[in-house]
């Protein structure tokens, strides 16, 4: 798939000779791309479905699908864009276009998710996959969420922002230019989260390639969540919505808001936690995750059996 980003993309044989857990790596061909997807766990067990938000990849989940890898089959992709995955063409930069893509991958890999968790935009990916009917999980969890559109004017400003910058292709490399590591550490310290050396390290990775820098810009800027907004009271899927009460990227009360507008969904506030929080604490938010997936019957024969 041409693109003008394309050569300054990750490389697998070199950018991800040392990826994290690397052995559970496989690329699948969906959907006219090339998709990144790492897998754990019995493949006769219940799906768990990752889904990483904007700027990410899957060493978001790298501490915390190996916890879950017992009691799951964890599918976790690279979406469109980001990390190893090819991008998405510019027409399908939407969020429906996104749910699609990621919809088609699943056909292809012939899998359908018992649990579907999303962090950040990767949520807004999950819930309109629920709403399209190409999913439906028995549980949906946003860990923090991106489900609602910013307040007041940021409403406008920060996707015609994006646009302008994704339109710009020198953008993505004056971006990735300054992606040093104190540079990378301010980005992460400002959504609330601390994250360990490695997982500064791998983010400034991801971020010193325009490609991956582009395929952020691209979905921030073609996003419309007042649609999502609107739909959202339609969701059937139970949901939890679980917040860090440090984010600062996604303000907590915007989790609640949504809480309030849903028949069948619940908090779950995690102290002490920024936006990061599934790499912050791995082992808490894992725990969660467990506890409500016996909750909702999904693992009930393994807590029976423990």
């Amino acid at each position: 798939m041409a693109s003008f980003f394309q050569e300054d993309r990750l490389d697998w044989e070199r950018d991800g000779a040392d990826w994290p857990n690397r052995e559970a790596s496989r690329f699948v061909e969906a959907d006219g791309l090339r998709w990144h997807v790492q897998e754990f766990g019995d493949p006769a067990s219940p799906v768990l479905l990752l889904l990483h938000g904007t700027g990410a990849a899957t060493h978001s989940w790298r501490a915390f699908a190996p916890l879950l890898a017992r009691d799951f089959r964890i599918v976790a992709p690279d979406l469109p864009g980001h990390g190893f995955s090819d991008p998405l063409p510019a027409r399908d930069l939407s969020l429906p276009g996104m749910a699609r893509a990621v919809a088609e991958l699943l056909r292809v890999l012939g899998i359908s998710p018992e649990i579907a968790a999303g962090h950040s935009a990767g949520a807004a990916i999950l819930c309109r996959m629920c709403l399209d009917g190409a999913i439906d999980p028995r549980l949906l969890i946003a860990f923090n969420g991106a489900l609602k559109p910013f307040p007041g004017a940021a409403s406008f400003l920060f996707p015609t922002m994006a646009r302008m910058l994704f339109l710009n292709p020198v953008t993505p490399k004056v971006f990735a230019w300054t992606a040093d590591r104190s540079a990378v550490k301010r980005l992460i310290d400002g959504t609330g989260s601390r994250l360990d050396p490695q997982g500064l390290d791998l983010y400034k990775r991801l971020l010193a390639k325009s490609g991956h820098i582009a395929g952020a810009l691209g979905m921030m800027a073609n996003w419309d969540l007042d649609s999502l907004d609107r739909d959202l009271p339609k969701l059937r899927q139970p949901m939890v919505l679980v917040v860090g009460s440090e984010d600062r990227a996604i303000l907590p009360e915007t989790s609640f808001a949504v809480q309030d507008r849903l028949a069948d969904s619940r908090v779950e506030l995690m102290r002490g936690l920024g936006h990061l929080a599934h790499e912050e604490a791995p082992e808490r938010v894992a725990e969660l995750v467990l506890r409500e997936a016996r909750r909702a019957g999904v693992t009930a024969e393994v807590a029976a059996g423990a």
